[in-house]
């Protein structure tokens, strides 16, 4: 039964037809409110929530739903309003309403249902025994199954996103100490935005397979369900197993180019954060980001300042933002905005996707390391190339690290680290100078980016970094 549910509809809903899709249910369940408003649940008698509903988000993104649902028939571009369900799963007519609350939205207001079978306008009794159902232990929509180690969440759809919904449960997963972890079917892939928010021990993606039980969907060891968390199996050495699904298929000749890069700024009133990234986007696609959002769909149009204002507003915490490009060239990064008693840091991960026939702009790089350093404050940037899906998603099975391609250092990091001594890695690679004599930044070549030796030439550069002697 499908739990996650999107009414896409051309005109905003307003309150009189989100109460008409919740009364999908009858007139005997209740209707509350959580997050200052930001989500409607649907309760049954006894208050237990059965669909939660979040406040409707315009999307303005052009291509933003098709990455996200696929070319479905029917599904519209942006502008689009964008409102999502979430059945509960405890109770077996969850989905049912969940379906008919999407479709009385899409019926009133000319709009489409994702996924389209999930749809309907009748109203659906509730004929569980609830008395019988054990009531959740956390009133997070996202979170199925909450223990005190882990933040489960069950997850149906082919694409699983970084929603609010997922934030909010990561959030309070990391707040309380515990770990989130994703449980999927294996036809599943993930966003790179939700594979970022999952990096770090313990949390998980979960593969649940009929036959062969569940495994971890990044590096395959097995699983089993063990003192409220998934936890790797064992064997008398203390080793994990590999799942036989988890497995290298056959190269496709797609690639992804990814750019890892940070960036420091003086902490003054005139920042404006946001164009590093947007100088890679114009550099290597020819056109700025399409858009930017703190979670998935990404809705809003590109605007440095308004990202800038987001993180002022948050500061001193972090604020994590998400950038896409236009749908003719897959593209997606991930924005970290830290404020350090040096100043304000971007810590930006871009990846690029090309198809067999595309060539990665390889030779665009170098101009894109010197834009960087000269205008946008850069300290370091690694880029790298890798065999990977050209949309940019993440399959459940094994895939190859990315390759080493070049090395920047921005002038700062040269004069701390002594520019004769950044000048002379002992194994190389020997540098390109970049910018003024005076106060270079360093171009290092690594290799090709399909050796992996690449990444012992890496390692041996920041060694000898480290090992700096500035003047």
């Amino acid at each position: 039964m499908t739990r996650d549910v999107i009414a896409l509809t051309p005109t905003m809903p307003d309150l009189r037809t989100l109460l008409a899709g919740l009364y999908a249910g009858g007139p005997d369940l209740g209707v509350s409110t959580l997050a200052d408003g930001a989500v409607i649940q649907l309760r049954a008698p006894d208050g237990r929530p059965l669909v939660s509903v979040e406040a409707p988000v315009l999307v303005q993104v052009p291509g933003e739903t098709t990455r996200l649902l696929g070319a479905a028939p029917g599904l519209p571009d942006s502008p689009v309003w964008w409102t999502e369900a979430r059945a509960a799963t405890a109770v077996a007519e969850g989905g049912l309403l969940a379906g008919s609350f999407a479709g009385r939205l899409a019926t009133v207001l000319d709009g489409s249902v994702w996924p389209p079978e999930a749809a309907s306008t009748g109203v659906v009794p509730l004929t569980t025994d609830i008395s019988a159902v054990p009531v959740p232990a956390t009133s997070a929509p996202a979170v199925d199954v909450l223990t005190d180690k882990a933040a489960v969440v069950i997850q149906d759809r082919p694409l699983v996103t970084m929603t609010s919904w997922l934030s909010d449960a990561l959030r309070g997963a990391a707040a309380d100490g515990r770990a989130l972890q994703i449980v999927t079917p294996r036809a599943t892939r993930l966003t790179r935005p939700a594979l970022t928010a999952l990096h770090g021990h313990p949390n998980r993606w979960v593969l649940q397979e009929a036959d062969h039980g569940f495994y971890d969907a990044l590096s395959g060891a097995v699983l089993h369900w063990k003192g409220g968390v998934f936890t790797p199996v064992l064997d008398e050495n203390g080793a994990a197993s590999v799942a036989d699904a988890f497995a290298t298929t056959a190269d496709s000749g797609e690639r992804q180019l990814v750019l890892s890069l940070r960036t420091r700024h003086p902490a003054d009133e005139d920042l404006v954060l946001g164009r590093a990234p947007e100088a890679a986007w114009r550099i290597l696609t020819g056109a700025p980001p399409a858009g930017w959002s703190t979670a998935e769909p990404v809705n809003l149009p590109w605007s440095t300042r308004q990202l800038t204002d987001l993180a002022r507003d948050r500061a001193p915490r972090p604020t994590l933002l998400i950038a896409v490009g236009h749908p003719d060239r897959p593209a997606i990064a991930t924005v970290r905005v830290t404020r350090t008693p040096d100043g304000v840091e971007e810590d930006v991960v871009l990846a690029l996707g090309y198809g067999r026939d595309e060539t990665p702009p390889l030779d665009r790089v170098a101009s894109l390391a010197e834009t960087l350093c000269a205008e946008h404050s850069l300290t370091s940037m690694l880029t790298s190339l890798r065999a990977a899906r050209r949309d940019l998603t993440v399959p459940p099975r094994f895939e190859a690290p990315p390759v080493p391609h070049t090395f920047t250092l921005g002038p700062g990091e040269v004069r701390a680290v002594g520019l004769a001594h950044a000048l002379s890695p002992p194994l190389g690679p020997t540098p390109v100078r970049l910018g003024p004599p005076a106060g270079p930044a360093l171009h290092y070549p690594i290799g090709d980016g399909t050796d992996p030796r690449g990444w012992h030439t890496f390692r041996g550069l920041t060694r000898h970094l480290e090992r700096g002697t500035p003047a």
